[in-house]
């Protein structure tokens, strides 16, 4: 059995000024090694349980603990839906920029920038100014930037959203070579068959309550489903959920 590697016990959050939670009394583990899905309907509160795991906001209730042991130096990653980089620098100066905001070392930054560039198909355009980049190219450098320092945790809020199907397929297959390496991913996205590919075990969130939490597997038996979008219109239903 994988070790528990993050702990959530009931977690809740309420928004100031919101009528309703966005997170109610969630509780899970992630185990060290996991790919680990967050999956749900638009304003479920995936994006905000992701949020809170990672420190960018505060929770209403509840408690995070992790357990590190094992683990020599924790270092968290995270990448989010929103591209986070500066357009008017080249892909080189956002990776220096935000290597000194991780406090790297200036060799290792220009050491590691390289490596990541080249495995993420950048390399060639690592002069180029970051508003010249396709979307895929843009979606990419954000992933460079999330795991320039090595982290023990990556959580990703819809890495491949808005992507074509070759950068969307460099994309996993980049993030499978760094789970085998030992990083443990938390990731969330509404593309289900990407999911279903790539995580190991997910947990479903709707309304801000946690509704479902397995193997996917064991979910699709239990449900009778023949794939995730099966197993997820059944539990969350096929009404719209404009969320504003």
């Amino acid at each position: 059995m994988n070790t528990p590697l993050i702990v959530v016990d009931k977690l809740s959050k309420k928004y100031k000024n919101a009528r309703d939670f966005s997170l109610q009394q969630v509780s899970l583990s992630i185990s060290q090694g996991d790919k680990f899905g967050v999956l749900g309907p638009n304003g479920a509160g995936k994006t905000t349980f992701v949020s809170i795991l990672c420190g960018i906001i505060h929770q209403t209730g509840g408690k995070i603990s992790y357990n590190v042991q094992g683990i020599k130096h924790l270092k968290v990653g995270f990448v989010p839906q929103d591209l986070a980089f500066y357009d008017e620098l080249t892909a080189s100066q956002n990776l220096e920029y935000f290597g000194a905001l991780y406090n790297l070392p200036r060799k290792e930054i220009m050491v590691q920038s390289r490596h990541i560039l080249t495995l993420l198909g950048l390399l060639n355009v690592s002069d180029k100014k970051a508003k010249t980049f396709s979307g895929g190219m843009k979606r990419r450098l954000n992933l460079a930037i999330g795991i320039l320092h090595n982290p023990s945790i990556l959580f990703l809020d819809e890495p491949t959203v808005g992507v074509d199907i070759q950068s969307k397929n460099a994309i996993i297959k980049f993030l499978n070579q760094l789970n085998q390496q030992g990083t443990t991913i938390i990731y969330t996205s509404h593309h289900l068959n990407e999911a279903e590919e790539f995580c190991n075990k997910i947990a479903i969130l709707d309304y801000g309550k946690l509704i479902a939490l397995d193997e996917i597997t064991a979910l699709k038996d239990l449900n009778k489903a023949g794939n995730l979008m099966e197993v997820m219109l059944k539990l969350t239903g096929e009404g719209y959920r404009d969320h504003v």
